[in-house]
């Protein structure tokens, strides 16, 4: 009965990715070693989508903090960005699948979600 325990489990742990993307849908992700090879290669930028504490907590170096609450009122600030990859950077990657779909309705085109999140 345990090793059937265990079977489940980990075949629940090997399925997480995919559910994962199915309900990511559009938004391309990025590992943590795809974010830095953007960051390195392509001048990415990283916007963290959580809250200032969150933010003041940790986060990317270099990361620009735009809350999401904040992000409509805020989006001069990021439209200079609209030629340069843009990582974004939220908790665990719920928030951040939002404002990659935002992000490309407004023209942005290399717009990637951190896989994850930060906790990822």
């Amino acid at each position: 009965m345990a090793l059937f325990g265990v079977a489940v489990v980990s075949g629940g742990l090997l399925l997480r990715p995919l559910f994962q993307r199915l309900f990511a849908g559009s938004v391309a992700q990025v590992g943590a070693l795809e974010a830095v090879q953007l960051m390195n290669r392509r001048d990415a930028v990283v916007l963290d989508v959580r809250d200032a504490a969150e933010f003041a907590a940790g986060h990317v170096p270099n990361a620009r903090n735009i809350p999401f609450a904040e992000l409509t009122a805020r989006l001069r600030e990021i439209e200079k960005f609209k030629s340069r990859p843009v990582i974004i950077s939220g908790d665990s990657g719920g928030r951040s699948a939002k404002v990659c779909e935002a992000l490309k309705k407004i023209g942005f085109t290399d717009v990637f979600a951190l896989q994850g999140g930060l906790r990822g």
